[in-house]
């Protein structure tokens, strides 16, 4: 999956991971870190438990390391709820998580720009907010 975001999305080096995010409830599941620890905005990379790391390769440094997200019900409803839903249909609680722009472009900032961006690249859906867009 890495290789395959990073060639038709995010246009740069193969050898460059992408970050987990996570149920904030599922954390330590699948992170060493101390209990009701959070990492709101992938600011801290976390060792990965060697359990999780050959499920959820993409998102695993060479050092066995995640630049993590924990998301929260309370504070994300619609993205916790999407990590709760991948869970239940794959047993992975947590999904790829990388900045929403191309090689050399800014951050997507509005919906026009995930459009433009969307259609410009090799995604195949987007979701903004509860609206799912789907290439034909």
């Amino acid at each position: 999956m890495k290789d395959r975001v990073n060639a038709a999305v995010k246009y740069r080096e193969s050898y460059r991971p992408f970050a987990p995010a996570v149920a904030a409830e599922k954390f330590t599941e699948l992170f060493e870190t101390g209990s009701g620890e959070r990492v709101r905005f992938m600011e801290k990379a976390v060792p990965v438990r060697p359990a999780w790391r050959e499920r959820i390769p993409a998102v695993v440094h060479a050092d066995g390391t995640g630049r993590v997200q924990t998301v929260s019900a309370e504070e994300e409803p619609l993205f916790h709820a999407l990590l709760q839903a991948h869970a239940r249909e794959t047993g992975v609680p947590c999904l790829l998580n990388t900045s929403f722009n191309l090689n050399g472009e800014p951050i997507v900032n509005s919906p026009d720009d995930a459009l433009r961006t969307f259609v410009t690249c090799g995604l195949d859906a987007l979701i903004i907010g509860s609206f799912l867009v789907e290439k034909t």
